[in-house]
């Protein structure tokens, strides 16, 4: 028998009565490709990618091993050649992949033992369904059968890796075959996953970081619940009424997948509503996207939200995917959406009606899943009145709208967010930092922070730089900031006595590591007194 002889219909076999399938001989099983996929996933997410592709590969070349042992004695073959050379075509028949063997007319200087084209490879197609666009080759599984088919084959080990992979944006996959001791040390890494006890130690390093994870965990919640006083499951967005209204408001919405609009000032934290909101949702298993619209060149963002083919414009060397493909299955978050020209306006508008995007250079629709979050410091309203932004795209988008107001009209949340910030960067930057002194919490309260949310934070982290013990001094801060005098109170921010106060005895409070007998000396108050006024704080919180 030659190798063009294989025929599926020959090699399949199956028994109505007793239910039996068998595939050139041997049982077999029938299996979606789709449950593969999620079972990749799924070992992903348990072992970590070195860990599930150490169990891919061993399975791929046990299986390639296998059959190679079971085709040499099914067929009568014509030649050893051919059998040799049947792995290719069993993947193909198998529905794994389409093998195209790349020849060479010329000899090439240290050719491979192995080159081939995959086409159409299931696992490059799983891995980008499920898990969205790789920084490495994916098709773990079709290199270890070639790898496990080639070695019996010929007697020798003989590795395959792939070159491209569809997995992380190349336009096709190739595979190259050499043997173990022509592959060079750069490859070292990636043949560690043939090796027997490759898994044992995946499993060992994985069990090691997750300990060290959950005594990091454990440590950080013991700093929030210390610095913040309250619950740390959820990220902070903020004390206020304000901000409580808006986390409210987001938490309701990241049920349904309603496109939904963020506004407000830059700086104020718009990304990371839009990922609470991911975060809340039943997409949270799938990617997060974000793409900041006002820092791509108008050229570009075609390509960058709908992808390209290969040859589609100067420079696109293979095709490519874009956002809202990577981010299928997931959210994709388009930051300064009010950027976006006219042009590509009416392209986006027809994406998220018609939930399906056309590459570059290509004639096909591709169908996408994902839920799109958008965000501006614009008042797009007056865009519309002057023909800067389509209205029909404006209404498509702003189905559900939340505002962040500035941090100026939110000053409850100064503090809280500055504490949040001080132990993120302490712990980053590994500096002993435990708190403000009364003077710094009071001169963070009466800057006005044009910048928000995004200038408080890099000011608390350029004073955890700075100072020379274990709490912020005023001399700490920005000149801007130590050289405030008085909050520029508006409307919308005024602020009771009341409240001044309350949040001058918590920065005492903090500043004093939480001595409650130090604070009340600091204050000139008495214990009876503070421990009143920290009661009744508790209690409007709980309200």
């Amino acid at each position: 028998m030659r190798l063009e002889d294989l025929d599926l219909r020959e090699l399949l076999q199956f028994e109505p009565s007793g239910g039996i399938l068998r595939f050139a001989g041997q049982r077999a099983v029938l299996l979606d490709a789709v449950a593969l996929g999620l079972l990749r996933k799924q070992l992903i997410e348990t072992l970590g990618q070195a860990g599930a592709r150490a169990v891919l590969t061993r399975f791929g070349y046990a299986l390639g091993r296998r059959t190679a042992e079971t085709l040499k004695d099914a067929f009568p073959w014509d030649s050893e050649e051919d059998w040799r050379r049947a792995g290719g075509r069993f993947h193909r028949l198998q529905g794994l992949v389409l093998f195209e063997p790349i020849r060479h007319e010329q000899p090439v200087e240290n050719a491979p033992f192995a080159e081939a084209l995959w086409h159409e490879s299931f696992e490059a197609e799983q891995h980008l369904l499920h898990l969205g666009l790789s920084e490495e080759p994916v098709c773990w599984s079709l290199c270890g059968f070639a790898s496990g088919y080639l070695s019996y084959g010929h007697g020798r080990p003989i590795y395959c890796l792939e070159e491209r992979c569809r997995g992380k944006g190349d336009a096709t996959c190739i595979m190259v075959g050499r043997p173990q001791e022509e592959w060079g040390e750069e490859a070292a890494s990636q043949l560690g996953y043939y090796e027997k006890d490759c898994l044992d130690e995946a499993l060992s390093r994985i069990t090691q970081a997750l300990k060290s994870t959950e005594r990091t965990l454990k440590a950080k919640r013991r700093e929030l619940a210390r610095t913040e006083g309250e619950d740390d499951s959820k990220p902070i967005l903020g004390r206020s009424p304000a901000m409580k209204r808006v986390g409210e408001l987001a938490e309701r919405v990241a049920k349904v997948d309603s496109t939904i609009l963020i506004t407000g000032e830059s700086g104020v934290g718009k990304e990371v509503l839009a990922r609470f909101i991911h975060e809340q949702s039943a997409r949270v298993a799938g990617p997060f996207v974000a793409l900041n619209c006002g820092a791509v060149p108008e050229s570009l963002l075609e390509s960058e939200l709908f992808g390209h083919a290969r040859g589609a414009f100067t420079g696109a060397t293979q095709e490519r995917i874009g956002l809202f493909e990577a981010a299928h299955g997931g959210t994709l978050f388009l930051d300064e959406l009010g950027e976006v020209p006219l042009s590509m306006q009416v392209k986006l508008l027809r994406a998220l009606q018609e939930r399906e995007i056309r590459r570059v250079g290509e004639n096909k629709n591709r169908p996408v899943d994902v839920r799109v979050v958008a965000a501006t410091n614009r008042d797009l309203a007056a865009d519309i009145q002057t023909g800067r932004f389509r209205q029909d795209l404006y209404y498509r988008l702003r189905v559900v709208e939340i505002r962040i107001p500035p941090l100026r009209e939110r000053r409850d949340d100064i503090l809280a967010l500055a504490r949040l910030f001080l132990v993120r960067s302490a712990s980053r930057l590994q500096r002993k930092v435990s708190g403000l002194t009364p003077e710094a919490a009071n001169q963070l309260l009466r800057y006005h922070w044009p910048g928000n949310v995004r200038e408080l934070e890099n000011t608390i982290e350029r004073a955890v730089v700075l100072t020379q013990g274990s709490f912020i001094e005023p001399q700490d801060l920005p000149d801007e900031i130590r050289g405030a005098v008085t909050p520029v109170y508006t409307p919308g921010n005024l602020r009771s006595l009341e409240e001044v106060e309350r949040d001058y005895i918590l920065a005492v409070l903090d500043a004093v590591g939480g001595n409650k007998l130090k604070a009340a000396q600091t204050l000139k108050i008495g214990t009876s007194t503070l421990f009143r006024k920290l009661k009744q704080y508790q209690g409007a919180s709980q309200g």
